[in-house]
């Protein structure tokens, strides 16, 4: 299957959202959504909205619609429906999974998370460590940003109970060897905890390929709506004793660790998310985004730092850069002002903003492509940086 198979203008089609000049490359701060995620929310409000467990019509179709997203959340990661727990957003269901976790903590035990995490896989186990006196160590990068394998491999001990770290740097676009990395973990009994948020756009989540224990990701940042999303091995989840309310239903074993009543329109708009990504097909998207990335990374004009890997191996299309003698900001408001929407700052990738000697606050530039972006708009994103440099 090759890109061509993926017809960008019917894709845009089906997302007023697009529909303006605007070229959305902010994508790694959160997706647009199209109409049929839009209308599955406002349906189920329109329609169905209940909370579950009467016998009533709303409320049983409510059920039915809860079941159904656990379904659909199992395709989407591969995994057993009863395995998946849907939250508000990552970073909460993050801090309730690390925080249970600690349970079976005690001091002295290690921690290992990478210079290349977004901070909802850190500060979890930092504050841990405040609490408890565990030991976070933090696994560094090379000079392009890849993951350190050696320097892993060094910090592994009979005492890591946990390597956590990125699918994708939501930074720089880098994407570790998530299988080799699991595997490391495993071989010093240690879990493998997993933040595909980045990710989730680019690929498909696959944990039984990847052979993790815990891997969260955030359906916003994949076409659908704010919420949060988790798996848990379900022997890993059984082990645990969860944070709940006594009346909430200990089965599935997922469902132990969501607090309250879910966002039950949200789920109604991740099984379209989910089902409008089945329509594309993961081959198609990503064959496309890597098409875009080169064409990105060919046309970098001189003057332009990029921050990371220099070709489109090993990464997402996700790309980090400063122009010296500019603060990130500004380039950031000059985009703006011909319609090419980008970030600028740290995006909470602390680590990698120091590790590249920036400043935290005004960090770097960061543009995303996803599959709805076309190369019309890569070339003006290009193009209105030339004008700077």
């Amino acid at each position: 299957m090759s890109a061509t198979l993926l017809d960008v203008a019917a894709v845009r089609a089906r997302y007023t959202a697009l529909d303006r000049r605007l070229a959305f490359f902010d994508g790694p701060g959160g997706t647009q959504c199209p109409d049929e995620v839009i209308d599955a929310v406002a349906g189920y409000l329109r329609h169905d909205n209940a909370n579950i467990g009467a016998p009533y019509e709303t409320s049983r179709r409510t059920d039915a619609l809860v079941a159904r997203a656990r379904e659909r959340a199992a395709s989407f990661m591969n995994c057993n429906p009863g395995e998946i727990a849907f939250g508000q957003s990552m970073t909460a269901l993050n801090f309730l999974l690390t925080r249970t976790f600690a349970r079976d903590l005690r001091s002295g035990d290690e921690v290992l998370v990478t210079r290349l995490d977004h901070d909802a896989n850190v500060a979890p186990w930092l504050e841990i460590q405040h609490d408890i006196g565990i030991v976070v160590h933090f696994v560094d990068v090379t000079d392009d940003l890849a993951l350190d394998y050696d320097d892993l491999e060094t910090k592994l001990s009979d005492k890591t109970r946990v390597v956590a770290f990125p699918a994708a740097a939501n930074s720089v676009g880098t994407a570790p060897d998530i299988r080799r990395i699991a595997d490391l973990a495993h071989s010093v009994g240690a879990l493998a905890w997993v933040d595909a948020v980045h990710y989730g756009p680019h690929g498909r989540i696959d944990v039984s390929a990847w052979d993790a224990d815990v891997v969260l990701c955030s359906p916003y940042k994949f076409f659908g709506p704010h919420m949060g999303l988790a798996f848990g091995r379900e022997e890993v989840l059984r082990s645990w004793r969860p944070y709940k309310v006594r009346p909430s239903a200990d089965e599935p074993v997922g469902h132990r660790f969501e607090l309250g009543t879910c966002q039950h329109e949200l789920l109604a708009g991740f099984v379209a998310a989910v089902d409008y990504l089945d329509s594309l097909g993961w081959e198609a998207v990503s064959a496309y985004e890597r098409e875009l990335g080169a064409r990105f990374l060919d046309g970098l004009p001189a003057g332009v730092t990029l921050h990371g890997l220099p070709t489109m191996e090993g990464r997402v299309p996700t790309f980090c850069f400063s122009v010296p003698g500019r603060s990130a900001r500004s380039v950031a408001e000059h985009l703006a002002e011909r319609d090419v929407a980008v970030w600028w700052g740290n995006y909470y990738a602390l680590e990698t903003i120091r590790r590249l000697s920036l400043d935290e606050h005004d960090g770097a530039v960061r543009a995303g492509i996803v599959h709805y972006n076309t190369a019309e708009e890569v070339d003006r994103l290009l193009a209105g940086l030339a004008e700077i440099v």
